[in-house]
């Protein structure tokens, strides 16, 4: 019986040597990664940042935040979630926020919240459009309250933009959820979407877990928001200066300017 065994065990060992033998290793290079920033945006690359010196504290004595400050300070090369500023796109002074999902997962603390707020009236005081590229996890947990007070915050000063006659484009990146997708991302007048991006609030499985359904497939990927209208176009983010020039040509006067 065991020599019966140990021919069986051969035969198996010998015809998994034969299988991996007779694969093809197929070597897949990732795609390069696109480092966003927004002189990637910019006419020249030239883009004059604003609040270079705001940075997040530590409100609440949370354990560990300010190690984690440190650490995504050190990881990421950027003192926050968020770069904002002005540049000019196709000659065109613009203000841009650019959050950074490589600092803490882009999430909004009390320092993105007000980076924000700061450039949104800038930009109505400068009669300027207003683009904002979004990746985040949402509000930062560290923060507790004064992280969920930036949703009301950064959606208060988008409002006041608009009633002012300006023209919001929201990008929604990879993944854009929580918090953020709740405040001022979802608030475009023209919203635009990285391809296959993740977004929405709370993650499928929540979903799913809360209503006892089982949710269709590609929910919250941004291919089904754009077929049900929450998101007006797909754009891969090489793209997107062309397609935020097309819109500034389709829009040469804003109600600013009336």
């Amino acid at each position: 019986m065991i020599q019966a065994f140990e021919r069986k065990r051969k035969r198996i060992f010998s015809l998994r040597k034969m299988r991996r033998k007779a694969q093809v290793t197929v070597e897949v290079k990732p795609e390069p990664k696109v480092k966003v920033s927004p002189e990637m945006l910019t006419d020249n690359r030239r883009f004059k940042e604003l609040g270079e010196n705001i940075a997040g504290n530590d409100p609440l004595d949370f354990p560990g935040y300010e190690e984690k400050i440190e650490a995504a300070c050190e990881e990421s090369g950027k003192n926050e979630a968020v770069t904002v500023g002005f540049g000019k796109i196709d000659g065109r002074l613009t203000a841009i926020a650019v959050l950074h999902k490589e600092f803490m997962m882009g999430s909004m603390g009390s320092a993105v919240g007000e980076k924000i707020t700061r450039l949104t009236e800038s930009a109505i005081r400068h009669k300027t459009p207003l683009v904002i590229l979004s990746a985040s996890g949402g509000a930062r947990m560290q923060e507790g309250l004064f992280s969920l007070l930036q949703m009301a915050k950064t959606s208060a000063a988008i409002r006041k933009y608009k009633e002012a006659g300006g023209l919001f484009i929201s990008y929604l990146m990879h993944p854009t959820t929580g918090g953020v997708s709740a405040s001022f991302a979802s608030l475009g007048d023209i919203t635009l979407a990285e391809p296959d991006a993740l977004i929405g609030f709370a993650g499928p499985r929540v979903i799913e877990q809360t209503i006892g359904e089982k949710l269709p497939p590609g929910f919250q990927r941004a291919e089904f928001q754009e077929d049900h209208g929450f998101v007006d176009r797909i754009v891969k983010i090489e793209d997107l200066r062309e397609e935020l020039i097309h819109i500034f040509r389709l829009h040469p006067k804003l109600p600013f300017d009336e």
